[in-house]
C-alpha cells in the first residue's frame, strides 16, 4: 500500500510538473498570427481606401476634362459659326451693292448718261 501510494504520489508530481512545464509557444503563436492576420487586413482595408479615392479624384478630373473639352468645343463652333454669319452678310451686302451699281449704269443708259 506504501508503494501504491508513493507510485500515485510520483505520478501526480509527475504530472504536474509536465503540465506547469509545456511549452506554451503554440498558444502565443496562435495569439501572434490573429494579430498578424488583423494588421494585415487593416493594412489591406487602408490601401483598398486608398486607391478607391485614387479612383474618385482620376474620374473628377477626367470628368472636369471632358466637360473643359465640351466647353471649348462649343465656343469653337459658336465662333466658327459667327464667322459664317457674318461672310454672308458682306456676301449679301456686296451683292446688293453690285445690284445697285447694275441698276445705275442701266438707268444712265437709258436716261442718255445724265
Amino acid at each position: 500500500m506504501k508503494k501504491l501510494l508513493l507510485s500515485v504520489a510520483f505520478l501526480l508530481a509527475l504530472s504536474i510538473s509536465f503540465t506547469s512545464c509545456r511549452d506554451e509557444k503554440k498558444g502565443d503563436s496562435a495569439e501572434e498570427a490573429v494579430e498578424n492576420a488583423v494588421d494585415a487586413t487593416e493594412e489591406t482595408m487602408e490601401d483598398a481606401g486608398d486607391a478607391v479615392e485614387e479612383a474618385v479624384e482620376d474620374a473628377g478630373e477626367a470628368v472636369d476634362d471632358a466637360v473643359d473639352a465640351t466647353g471649348e468645343a462649343i465656343d469653337n463652333a459658336a465662333d466658327a459659326a459667327g464667322e459664317m454669319v457674318d461672310d454672308a452678310a458682306d456676301a449679301v451686302d456686296d451683292a446688293a451693292n453690285k445690284a445697285a451699281d447694275k441698276v445705275d449704269e442701266k438707268a444712265k443708259e437709258l436716261t442718255g448718261g445724265h
